[in-house]
């Protein structure tokens, strides 16, 4: 069958796969107060990231990033997203959307 190996392929290059198997380098950051897998925030005013929208985690990344995104703990990730690029924004988005 020579269809599986073209599905695998496409799908290991597209980091289908990669996304909800292994987390992002910069993961490790976000970790620290959302916990494993985005699931398990260090504190209750932290929100749970994991099954997120993907859009919604990129926009808001990207915000804090900017600046444009006050109140809360804004000041508190706006200095992690500020050392976080566009990839990193995406991988990051990609792998907390596909968790469970």
């Amino acid at each position: 069958m020579k269809i599986f190996p073209i599905v695998f392929l496409t799908l290991v290059s597209s980091g289908a796969l990669y996304a909800q198997d292994q987390p992002p380098a910069k993961e490790v950051t976000c970790r620290a107060c959302h916990g494993a897998g985005g699931a398990a925030p260090l504190a209750a005013n932290y929100p749970k990231l994991n099954g997120q929208n993907k859009d919604y985690l990129v926009s808001a990344l990207k915000a804090y990033r900017s600046g444009d995104r006050k109140g809360g703990l804004s000041a508190v990730m706006a200095s992690q997203a500020t050392a976080l690029s566009d990839a990193d924004i995406d991988a990051l988005a990609s792998y907390y959307s596909s968790q469970p």
